[in-house]
């Protein structure tokens, strides 16, 4: 069996395979019937097949059938692949399987992270890589640390991006604020309240816990009580906006708690920056970290960090040593500040571009219209939810508009349903972590995934396996909802916009 006839049994059909390859069903017919893929079509033979048909086979055959005429070489020269079979071809260190260069397949992802990314990032963070201490990367750097303000609301001077994802972010924050025996309140409703536990243990510090139900947000009274009882905790940290149950809480209050009893705060973003409304500067946050990969729409591995002056006073005056070098604040002061730029370490240049293009972007939409379109798509992608009867397990005013973790129905195998929804539609969404295993599931509309047509397909694709599995429900119900849904926000939009150019002409 050739390539062709492979590429067509592989898909089921001629139809499917052109469908695949995203060309006539002709073509693939004169492939079939010339016996051979031309050689043009060998990488993405290779990509659609997902590696079952290499394009060094591809490329062979296409030789064979018509041979390249090379006066160098001979005629029993092989142009693709190695002449020599088996073992023969590679050392003893050489992994024993063939390997090809990888291909990602193209999936849509509504999960918790990371999101798609923005073509226009993609294109930046191709471009030729240049020294991270080049004059014209120290500029950029200078409008990545602008933009980063831009997107937390803040006027802090020390608002940068830490090489590392949402976790390094996490423990950069605790590493540099926490001196051994210090007391921490920590709120926990979630997985990740549970990992500002860890870090504050590992820094030597006496973390004082504040446990809520996941799902529920953090209750600033349960805070208060908690640091009334250890007047010298000296740092309250907690989740904003809990990626494991999609829960909102109160920063605002929460911060205003902790000042009143001179504790400095250290808030997770990792979920809410970019998609809900994050004011640094009016909520008086003494610290706050996030990740690129959510709604900054970026590659993982970076972590933004703002830190007020209160917060790098405090740790310039620590007599201890800060017990991670390449975290210590002290250090990256001088690779990040607003003087000339000291080598600290190898920064990730080309991701570091690529979150430049990612925040550009918010600003060119405008931050706020970025918050309301996660609410726009939340609210079609609840109403379609809702439609076929499923459930949020936050109740609705602390909902996350990004993150939406939803019951699984009972007598539904909920990996079931994500392992068919990504081999039959190549869409991905979340699992819940912790207790919530096999109970939720979790939808990401976050940064370039937070889109009208990921939303549908999402709503179309889960009704059809839920169908499919016997849940009982009408198949575009949902879709209908959703659609509704928009439709109102449209009209009421368009009756918000008559209003206001009413009262411009008054």
């Amino acid at each position: 069996m050739n390539c062709a006839e492979r590429l067509v049994a592989l898909f089921g059909s001629q139809a499917e395979a052109a469908r695949r390859m995203k060309i006539d069903r002709a073509v693939v017919n004169n492939w079939v019937k010339s016996g051979y893929i031309p050689s043009r079509w060998a990488v993405e033979v290779e990509g659609v097949s997902g590696g079952q048909i290499l394009a060094t086979e591809v490329l062979n055959e296409a030789y064979a059938a018509r041979p390249i005429r090379v006066k160098s070489r001979g005629d029993d020269a092989v142009l693709f692949g190695s002449p020599l079979e088996g073992n023969d071809a590679m050392n003893p260190y050489a992994p024993a399987k063939r390997i090809q260069s990888f291909h990602p397949p193209q999936r849509t992802l509504m999960g918790p992270g990371p999101t798609e990314i923005h073509p226009r990032v993609l294109t930046t963070m191709s471009q030729p890589a240049i020294g991270y201490l080049d004059p014209v990367f120290v500029e950029m750097m200078e409008e990545l640390k602008a933009l980063l303000r831009y997107v937390f609301q803040t006027k802090n001077a020390l608002t940068f991006p830490v090489s590392g994802p949402g976790s390094v972010g996490m423990e950069y924050c605790f590493v540099n604020m926490v001196r051994p025996g210090d007391k921490v309140v920590v709120a926990r409703n979630g997985v990740f309240g549970g990992r500002m536990i860890e870090n504050v243990e590992r820094c030597g510090g006496i973390p004082v816990v504040v446990e809520h139900e996941w799902g529920e947000p953090v209750d600033p009274q349960k805070v208060e009580d908690a640091l009334k009882a250890n007047r010298d905790a000296r740092i309250l940290a907690f989740v904003h906006a809990e990626t494991s149950t999609g829960a909102l809480s109160d920063a605002k209050t929460l911060v205003e708690v902790a000042h009143k009893y001179d504790a400095m705060t250290i808030v997770d973003a990792v979920t809410s920056l970019g998609g809900c409304p994050v004011l640094v500067d009016e909520w008086k946050v003494d610290a706050i970290y996030s990740a690129s990969q959510k709604c900054l729409s970026c590659t993982p591995g970076l972590s933004p960090v703002s830190f007020s002056d209160r917060v790098v006073e405090f740790v310039k005056g620590r007599k201890d040593k800060i017990h991670s070098w390449f975290m210590d604040m002290n250090l990256l002061l001088g690779y990040w500040g607003a003087t000339t730029r000291t080598y600290h370490h190898t920064a990730p240049t080309n991701s570091l571009l690529g979150l430049h293009e990612a925040l550009l972007l918010i600003k060119e939409e405008g931050l706020e219209n970025s918050w309301a379109r996660h609410t726009r798509h939340h609210i079609a992608l609840k109403a379609g939810l809702e439609a076929m009867g499923l459930k949020f397990l936050v109740k609705e005013p602390w909902q996350i508009p990004q993150m939406n973790a939803v019951l699984v129905p009972e007598g539904v195998n909920e990996a079931e349903v994500r392992k068919r929804l990504l081999s039959e539609f190549s869409l991905e969404i979340g699992a819940g972590l912790g207790p919530l295993a096999g109970k939720i599931w979790r939808f990401g509309i976050m940064g370039y995934s937070c889109r009208p047509d990921n939303v549908m397909l999402c709503l179309s694709a889960l009704g059809s396996v839920l169908s499919d599995m016997g849940y009982p429900l009408h198949v575009g119900d949902a879709e209908a909802a959703a659609h509704s849904a928009y439709a109102q926000m449209h009209q009421k939009a368009a009756q918000q916009k008559k209003k206001e150019k009413v009262k411009v002409a008054a």
